[in-house]
């Protein structure tokens, strides 16, 4: 199975370099279809948001990182280690802008345990009503 990084992704997401973009793109394609399979780890996922939504690299908003990324995530042949975890986290990532996306990946595996407390010193939390954010003592 082929292992994908980053820059693979990002090339075809963001088209900065056509000729690589137009080679991702057949790759996504042969993904799509099932001709081919790869899969990727979770920390390249958080690398892409990174860079998509970084003001040095693209800039994008929260939710047009979310919204190109996702259909990635659907792909037959792609398999991304705990899908449902970082979708659930690219939603809360489109909606609550004041959290990072490591924060949000957070927060979708504090959901899937049903856990409501966090120790943490990071006030963005405060604004998520289903959680309550405590500091060490």
């Amino acid at each position: 199975m082929k292992f994908l990084d980053a820059n693979i992704f990002l090339r075809y997401l963001t088209r900065d370099d056509e000729k690589k973009a137009q080679a991702c793109f057949r790759l996504f394609q042969s993904l799509k279809s099932g001709e081919e399979k790869a899969t990727t780890c979770e920390a390249i996922i958080t690398e892409i948001v990174y860079v998509l939504s970084s003001r040095k690299h693209y800039n994008l908003s929260h939710e047009e990182v979310s919204a190109r990324l996702r259909p990635l995530f659907d792909l037959k042949g792609l398999k991304i280690p705990q899908r449902h975890v970082y979708l659930r986290a690219l939603d809360l990532y489109a909606t609550h802008l004041a959290l990072d996306f490591e924060d949000a990946v957070l927060l979708a595996h504090m959901e899937r345990k049903k856990a409501k407390h966090l120790m943490s010193y990071d006030t963005d939390f405060d604004s998520i009503s289903e959680i309550k954010r405590v500091e060490p003592s």
